[in-house]
C-alpha cells in the first residue's frame, strides 16, 4: 500500500515521504491517525499544494515537544502507592499514573501514551528511569520514585 507521509512516522519516513507499507498498517493505524494518505494523483497534487501548512504544523509540534522536554529535563516524581512491609505493590504503577503525577507535580502536560514503559508497570518502591516519547524526534528519562502509602 503506498502512503504520503503528513507528519514524520518514527522508523518509517517524515513529512511528504511516498512510503509503501502493509495494508493494515495503512488502512488501521496510519490512515485513521491523520498520519497519511493514500498515494493517489489526487492526494499528490492536494499535498504539494498544502505542504507549507504541513511544514508549518510540523514545526509547531516540534516546537511544543522541545518546550516541554527542557521542564523535564532532569525531572523526578513521586508516586504514593499501596504497599506491603517488604516493598511489594498491592496492585502497580503504570503510565497513566506517571502520567498524572508529572501533569500535577511538574505541571507539564503528558498524555499515558507518551510514557514508555519497556519493562512493564513498576510493582515495587524504589527509584525507576521511565522513559517519555514526547514527539518522534524528541525523547527524555525522567526518575520516577515510588513511596508506600501513608495509612
Amino acid at each position: 500500500m503506498q502512503l504520503i507521509l503528513l507528519q514524520k512516522v518514527t522508523n518509517l519516513g517524515g513529512l511528504g515521504d511516498k512510503v509503501t507499507v502493509k495494508p493494515g498498517y495503512g488502512r488501521n493505524y496510519l490512515v485513521p491517525q491523520g498520519k497519511a494518505v493514500p498515494a493517489t494523483p489526487a492526494n499528490l497534487a492536494e499535498f504539494e499544494a498544502k505542504r507549507a501548512d504541513y511544514e508549518a504544523k510540523a514545526a509547531a509540534s516540534l516546537d511544543a515537544a522541545n518546550s516541554r522536554l527542557t521542564k523535564l529535563t532532569d525531572a523526578s516524581v513521586t508516586v504514593a502507592a499501596n504497599a506491603s512491609t517488604e516493598g511489594k505493590l498491592y496492585g502497580s504503577v503504570g503510565p497513566r499514573e506517571i502520567a498524572d503525577a508529572l501533569t500535577k507535580q511538574l505541571g507539564v502536560d503528558v498524555h499515558k501514551a507518551e510514557v514508555v514503559m519497556g519493562e512493564g508497570p513498576l510493582r515495587h518502591t524504589g527509584e525507576f528511569e521511565v522513559h517519555v516519547h514526547l514527539h518522534a524526534d524528541v525523547n527524555t528519562t525522567v526518575k520516577v520514585v515510588v513511596v508506600p502509602e501513608a495509612a
